[in-house]
């Protein structure tokens, strides 16, 4: 006999759209398999986070056709919906024009960027590949507190690109029958947004590495109808399905400025994480590892007492 409860669990498996991350760390609970270790990172000195919110209107943004055999002198739309929108990206090319893009442009009062011979700022790459850029300030004043030195900014964030929006539209066709369809348009998007800001930097004295200067932002759209009226915002032909639309797209941008210096901590660690691999039939378990085994004197010692 067939198991229904198996066969209805193999086929949500295979429709299951999402997933759920491993990240091939796991403890036991067992203490004494934690080690001290030594780890060389960048730590965070100073942050400051800040939200900003613009807004972009739009006129006359296309949004394809209402699928033209069903249109006709009867066809019209009578109600919206939902309205979903959403940063535009191109995975095909990273560099086109109507990719969403977030460009800060940061100037310092207090302290200055590093730079080369030919003015430009010099970075060193940072976490997930992000240029950090060196700072420096004479700090000895505060230095002699044992105090952090004030460092104030302005800056223009320009935002450019395009939004994609989604809009499902109930409609009723030349045969009198209520559809319901989901239109896409892009909203172009040209918005600079400015604020100010504050962050305490470190001795550039005491330590072998200059301090770090880094930023990232993320946005968020929220769209409506310019008036939220259908007859004004909409511009329906219902003889080619064509629709025009009026649009409000607000900008919810979150930023946060970081002050990064490199520094040793010391860590408990279970050791490497390492997922366990399926096995081939030929090669079985010989294969190499990823990470070198651990050499620290505590780690051999246990060792050495089970042997």
């Amino acid at each position: 006999m067939w198991n229904d409860n198996k066969i209805n669990s193999e086929v949500r498996d295979i429709e299951e759209p999402c997933c759920t991350a491993d990240t091939g760390c796991y403890f036991d609970g067992c203490f004494e398999k934690v080690d001290g270790e030594c780890i060389f990172v960048d730590k965070v000195y100073d942050s400051v986070t800040f939200k900003l919110q613009g807004l972009q209107p739009a006129s006359k943004v296309p949004f394809g056709c209402i699928p033209t055999s069903r249109c006709g002198a009867k066809t019209r739309i009578v109600r919206i919906l939902d309205i979903r929108s959403k940063k535009y990206f191109n995975p095909d090319n990273i560099n086109d024009r109507e990719n969403l893009t977030i460009t800060p442009k940061t100037t310092l009062s207090g302290a200055q960027f590093v730079t080369d011979e030919c003015g430009e700022r010099v970075a060193v790459p940072g976490s997930a590949g992000i240029l950090q850029y060196l700072i420096y300030a004479d700090t000895s004043e505060c230095d002699e507190i044992g105090e952090g030195t004030p460092v104030f900014g302005s800056q223009k964030i320009i935002i450019t690109g395009c939004v994609l929006v989604e809009i499902d539209i109930e409609y009723i066709d030349s045969d009198g029958d209520c559809r319901v369809i989901t239109l896409t348009g892009r909203v172009p998007v040209n918005q600079v947004l400015t604020n100010f800001f504050e962050l305490c930097m470190p001795s550039v004295y005491d330590s072998a590495f200059l301090p770090q200067f880094t930023e990232f932002c993320n946005i968020l759209f929220l769209a409506r109808l310019s008036t939220q009226s259908i007859q004004r915002d909409i511009n329906f032909n219902p003889i080619t399905g064509e629709i025009y639309l009026n649009l409000i797209v607000a900008l919810c941008l979150k930023c946060e400025k970081k002050i990064k210096v490199p520094v040793q901590l010391y860590v408990l660690s279970t050791g490497f994480c390492e997922q366990e691999s399926k096995e081939r039939q030929i090669c079985g378990d010989n294969y190499p590892p990823l990470f070198p085994p651990q050499i620290n004197e505590p780690y051999i010692s246990r060792n050495k007492k089970k042997l």
